[in-house]
């Protein structure tokens, strides 16, 4: 439906984009958009002064070790030394691209040419288009393409996840280019594609398809990119030989098969899935991805927009887990969705894929760097009262601060879209984009979320025909009081909210148009139902500060569970519960000022909180915080909450005694832990995984102070038929058995003297041909 509209003379056409209407967009190049004063803009300048703290040749060792030359300089500790050495090279190489992009910083420049050279000269060297840090990377190689193939989900012939770590650099020389245009960077991409090429060449489809049972990042996107690149379909076909079916295929079906995997190693597939899709037209791929990008965001994501419970998808229909364990979403997972979301919205730029891009940027992106010192976040605890831990630049070097690096520096990828004749505002972002082709410079000027007023000026324009685009998002509640003016006079007429409103004209140099959306508190529960909420403002995510106590670990170590928050939990029967119906509720909540964004609950809470403070979430640092809080609609019915806890305090109480503990099975905890293991394999039962062996598993664990007690978790159903050795040293005794929920028991065994430090624990078959099937190990204090 359109509406025409007599302003000063001109015939203004003003219509909401249907989807009859809608075409594929094209993306700005970063260099073409530049922030403006934001949180945005001083998240990016944080992220650049982390970038050029760290030290290239350190980034550079494993590289240059692998090649057989001399490392200049020692690598980085933490993953960097363990296991996943150069990974964050790779990383490193993607956010200089898209920092130099964004910023034209000269310094980000000489260290990006630097570490390319370098790079290059190791690919040189190696002769075979080779680049890699893995430990034994040559021999490993040499492994695989020979047809000796050991794969587990983390790890491929004894290495820790070498295909993920490899598509870390494939994806740093494809920014690289795709970012800087450098033509060295495309040149070392394609012979590192071609390396590939000959390692696969002699495997057949069933072995491809069993070396992608360890995680490999999104190698077949990487490659469908190649093919892009070169028009050379022997890169598609790699991209399809690198395409895990095992995923795919359910996904075609729409058939949601995710829970209990582990979330980020499944997210870079179904990218490539979409891109081999848009490269050859197909139908089927293409479902799956979209199928994938709407199971997940409406049925396994929390209110910030991120997704999985210590790294792996949790049931959609019990968050319980969410709401008790303090690791919640991951960050590298949001980071995934987002490039998931921009590759969906580039074919079909639908409204709503835009309000998840945004709720997710506002209050998981942006929320996961530390403003002062520049930390990045791993875990986001949806766990009320806990808190988050930030990376050092000396100390920490985790997935989440490789895809954190790249996260701030390419804020401006997508507040703007184009196609041949209009111009697409996404998002509320100050900023200024130079559209050369068109002869525009558009800039865009806004304090929101603390105003929803949007002013955009046309700062240079040819007075050609042109549809300005904006986007008017589902979280408006009145769309009524929506409204636009241009050249400061105010057009009447109903906008539709999960559209785009199209303002088209000639516009000329100086042109203005303000958008004013209302915006609101409303509540939102856990996509499961149950009696848990968040508040928002708009989009926006409020969280309530929580205080500082035992903030352990606040600024991690280089230890390899330095990511996680290991300070004391705060009772979940001790948070405040919110008394009344949700709209009871959501009444009472209520903004102070204007120009900050701090509100106020005035409405009842049991225990008793009185005028408890929320912001949003994205500028609350360095304490806990409370974002899920407890819904009950009297005090009565809270009773019942307060009877029901004995489990959750018997949880709280065991976590809080732990000075370490492995779940066996999950790839990120065992890989902390060293595992080593002959005739092992893991599943899971009842959501939780384990592992077990006819030959026998091991694991390296860690204690600040001495441990007193082993407890082991395993099936009610099982018998108790694992050798349990300690420091080489076989466990005697009896264990206590508690039973637990959903029936599993903890066995805790009373230990020797255990002095803190580092031990071995192993478990080997006993009176039987298999251990017990072990699905949790905690050292207890």
């Amino acid at each position: 439906m359109k509406n025409f509209v007599l302003l000063m003379g001109i015939a203004l056409c003003v219509f909401p984009l249907t989807a009859q209407t809608r075409q594929q967009v094209d993306l700005f190049s970063l260099n073409q958009v530049r922030l403006l004063e934001s949180p945005f803009l001083s998240a990016q300048q944080t992220d650049l002064r982390y970038l050029l703290a760290l030290e290239p040749d350190r980034l550079l060792s494993p590289f240059l070790r692998e090649a057989g030359l001399q490392p200049k300089a020692p690598s980085y500790p933490n993953w960097e030394n363990t296991g996943l050495d150069g990974h964050i090279g790779g990383h490193y190489l993607s956010a200089l691209s898209m920092m130099y992009a964004a910023t034209g910083d000269a310094e980000v420049k000489r260290r990006l040419d630097y570490f390319l050279d370098e790079l290059k000269r190791c690919q040189d060297h190696v002769g075979t288009g080779f680049i890699g840090g893995t430990p034994g990377s040559l021999v490993l190689w040499e492994e695989i393409k020979r047809g000796d193939i050991r794969a587990g989900s983390f790890d491929l012939n004894g290495k820790w996840v070498p295909l993920y770590n490899i598509h870390k650099t494939y994806n740093g020389l494809l920014d690289a280019y795709i970012h800087v245009g450098s033509e060295q960077a495309r040149d070392m991409l394609v012979k590192y594609t071609d390396w590939m090429l000959d390692i696969t060449a002699g495997l057949s489809d069933e072995q491809m398809q069993e070396m992608l049972k360890s995680e490999h990042g999104g190698l077949n996107e990487v490659f469908a990119a190649v093919y892009e690149i070169t028009g050379d379909k022997k890169y598609l076909q790699l991209a399809h030989r690198f395409s895990h079916l095992k995923i795919l295929r359910p996904l075609i079906q729409e058939k949601d098969s995710l829970t209990g995997l582990h979330a980020n190693t499944q997210i870079p597939k179904v990218i490539g899935y979409k891109r081999i899709a848009d490269d050859e037209h197909n139908a089927d791929w293409d479902k799956a991805a979209r199928f994938f990008w709407k199971t997940v965001t409406e049925n396994r994501s929390v209110c910030i927009g991120g997704n999985s419970v210590r790294e792996h998808f949790n049931p959609p229909d019990d968050f319980s887990a969410m709401i008790e364990d303090v690791q919640g979403p991951e960050t590298c997972n949001t980071y995934n969705m987002l490039r998931l979301t921009k590759r969906l919205y580039k074919s079909t730029p639908e409204v709503y894929l835009m309000d998840y891009y945004e709720k997710a940027l506002f209050n998981h992106i942006l929320s996961s760097e530390e403003p002062e010192r520049g930390g990045f976040v791993y875990f986001t605890p949806m766990r009320p009262g806990h808190y988050r831990v930030y990376s050092q630049p000396e100390t920490s070097f985790w997935c989440c601060v490789g895809t954190g690096l790249e996260n701030h520096a390419k804020y401006g990828e997508l507040i703007y879209a184009h196609d041949r004749d209009a111009l697409y505002v996404n998002l509320f972002i100050p900023s200024r984009l130079t559209w050369e082709e068109k002869g525009v410079v558009f800039s865009q000027r806004t304090r929101f979320p603390y105003s929803g007023e949007m002013n955009f000026t046309f700062e240079e324009a040819e007075s050609k025909k042109l549809a300005l685009k904006l986007r008017i998002p589902s979280w408006v509640k009145e769309p009524e009081q929506i409204e636009v003016s241009v050249n400061g006079e105010w057009l009447g007429y109903g906008a539709v909210t999960g559209e785009y409103l199209t303002l088209e004209r000639k516009w000329k140099r100086g042109d203005s148009v303000t958008l004013r959306l209302p915006m609101q508190v409303n509540l939102v529960q856990l996509p499961d139902k149950s009696p848990y909420y968040a508040f928002q403002y708009g989009p926006i995510v409020l969280a309530a500060p929580m205080g500082t106590e035992d903030l352990k670990g606040l600024y991690a170590d280089d230890s390899r569970g330095g990511h996680i928050a290991h300070g004391k939990l705060i009772p979940l029967n001790e948070i405040p519960a919110f008394i009344g119906t949700s709209a009871e509720i959501e009444s009472s909540l209520s903004r102070l000022d204007d120009e900050g964004l701090r509100f106020v609950y005035t409405g009842e809470t049991f225990p008793a909180r009185k005028d408890m403070e929320f912001i949003p979430f994205y500028a609350l640092h360095n304490q806990r915080y409370l974002i899920y809080f407890p819904q009950t609609e009297s005090v009565q019915d809270d009773a019942s909450r307060q009877a029901s806890t004995l489990y959750q305090n018997q949880y709280d109480e065991i976590e809080n005694r732990t000075l370490d503990v492995i779940y066996p099975g999950e790839q990120q905890s065992e890989s902390d832990h060293f595992i080593r293991y002959e005739d092992s394999e893991t599943g899971d039962i009842n959501n939780r995984h384990f592992r077990k062996a006819r030959g026998w598993f091991g694991y390296r664990m860690k204690t600040e102070e001495p441990a007193s007690y082993l407890a082991i978790v395993q099936h009610k159903n099982e018998a108790n038929r694992s050798l349990i050795l300690i420091d080489n040293e076989e466990l005697k005794g009896e264990p206590k058995l508690e039973p637990m929920d959903d029936d599993f028991v903890r066995l805790t065994y009373a230990l020797p003297p255990l002095k803190s430090g580092e031990h071995t624990i192993v478990f080997q078959p006993a009176g039987g041909e298999v251990t017990s099937s072990v699905f949790e190990i905690r050292l207890l204090k």
